[in-house]
């Protein structure tokens, strides 16, 4: 889809969509817990679907319904939020083979392959391309170690358990993603575990985002100093009443349209939340000031649209960016060959990205979001300033399925452009 931009300024006020990363957290607790418990306040976006998918498949329970607000209607969007009530997950009696479809999600991937393998089954992970080159190191270091199965191919992932107690070490600065996939099925091993994070560390709040709903689940992960934790064994699951919080880093994007001039009321945002990129705020302070440095390597998923902020404004200097070639895109790489386009320049290294303050100016030709949700909602805001279009806009659905409606509802002017067809090669026996 091509989407047309239009200049416009928003205003409204407008509830934050759910927290994707928190309910990633909480659907895979619900359903390892015996009894089914709901998780509330659900955006079914494709990531958030590829994990309830993929929570059936290894056999837990799941059952959707419709959440509406007292007037009956959606709180936001025109497909409102769902409740999905989930349980009764056994990691260790699982079928033989199962195949779970991760999608585009490496939340989903990485969260869930270490429970793969607490069986002596056989599971298989498909998902994009892009999905699967993304970095397993980590738990291609376990199962070596191990001596368990593990068969890495370009169109799935193929792994057989069982995951046995062990003294584990992953690396603080490729992602998070597999201290959080560890601490949820190591409570389940008959003797306890331990798991050091090997500095530096990054991302430290989406660590201490699981460690707080595991704690809610009666889950004990017991720090032991210096990055070490400890896993007693044998631990259960217990039900929890859930309702997903506001998503800080999709607010993000409606704090930087306020930036950008608008007048936008947020709510359903928890100043206590755990969650790192509500940090966000204090970065757009910084923002103001003349070609700040700021740190992105607890908060990788902020990066675009600091540069696209940045862009409009005095420029910015980003420090801990080397996690971004790794993401949806290359994302640093990606933003700057479409931050050209405004005529812009940004230079891009190892572990630092410097946007540089310039005259923005209407694109001549479409932007591309590279596949990249991040890149899409950082480019649409961006283009609210001066117009222009963007291919392959609906990538959006990854995380914010409602993005472009919440958009126009607050005065967003977006109007879907129709590509052109194909036209067939010539024959050239007809010429």
């Amino acid at each position: 889809m091509i989407l047309m931009i239009k200049q416009s300024q928003a205003s409204g006020t407008v509830t934050a969509p759910p927290s994707k990363s928190m309910a990633h957290r909480q659907l895979i607790a619900a359903a390892l817990c015996k009894e089914s418990r709901a998780v509330d306040n659900l955006d079914l976006s494709e990531d958030i679907l590829a994990t309830v998918n993929c929570l059936r498949a290894l056999g837990a329970t799941v059952e959707y319904s419709e959440k509406k607000d007292s007037s009956g209607r959606p709180p936001y969007g025109s497909e409102g939020l769902s409740l999905v009530t989930l349980g009764g997950l056994d990691p260790f009696a699982m079928g033989d083979p199962v195949t779970l479809p991760c999608g585009d999600s490496a939340s989903t991937l990485r969260f869930l392959l270490p429970i793969a393998l607490l069986s002596g089954r056989e599971v298989t992970f498909t998902g994009s391309a892009r999905l699967l080159e993304r970095p397993l190191e980590p738990y291609e270091r376990i199962c070596a170690r191990q001596r368990l199965f593990y068969d890495r191919q370009s169109d799935h992932i193929t792994v057989r358990g069982p995951l046995r107690p062990d003294e584990f070490e992953v690396q603080g600065n490729l992602s998070s993603q597999f201290v959080t996939g560890l601490f949820y099925a190591l409570p389940f091993l008959s003797e306890p575990s331990r798991v050091s994070i090997l500095p530096p560390v990054e991302s430290r709040p989406y660590i201490d985002m699981t460690l707080a709903v595991l704690r809610n689940y009666g889950i004990r992960i017991v720090g032991v100093g210096n990055d070490r934790y400890h896993i007693p064994a044998k631990q259960k699951y217990r039900p929890h009443p859930v309702q997903v919080e506001g998503d800080w880093t999709n607010a993000a994007y409606l704090q930087a349209l306020n930036f950008l001039g608008g007048n936008i009321r947020i709510r359903g945002l928890d100043e206590l939340s755990p969650q790192g990129d509500k940090v966000f705020s204090s970065y757009l302070q910084a923002l103001k000031g003349k070609k700040p440095t700021l740190t992105v390597s607890d908060t990788p998923d902020l990066a675009p649209i600091l540069m696209a902020l940045a862009a409009a404004g005095h420029g910015v200097v980003l420090e801990g960016t080397g996690r971004l070639q790794y993401k949806e895109s290359d994302r640093g790489a990606a933003m700057a060959q479409e931050l050209a386009k405004f005529g812009i320049q940004t230079v891009v290294d190892d572990n630092r990205i410097w946007v540089e303050n310039g005259v923005l100016q209407t694109p001549a030709e479409p932007l591309d979001s590279h596949g990249d949700h991040r890149i899409a909602m950082a480019l649409t805001v961006l283009l609210t300033l001066v117009g222009g279009e963007l291919r392959d806009a609906e990538v959006v659905e990854k995380s914010w399925p409602n993005f472009y409606d919440v958009l126009q509802s607050l005065g967003i002017l977006l109007e879907e452009k129709q590509e052109a067809p194909t036209l067939p090669a010539a024959n050239p026996a007809e010429e």
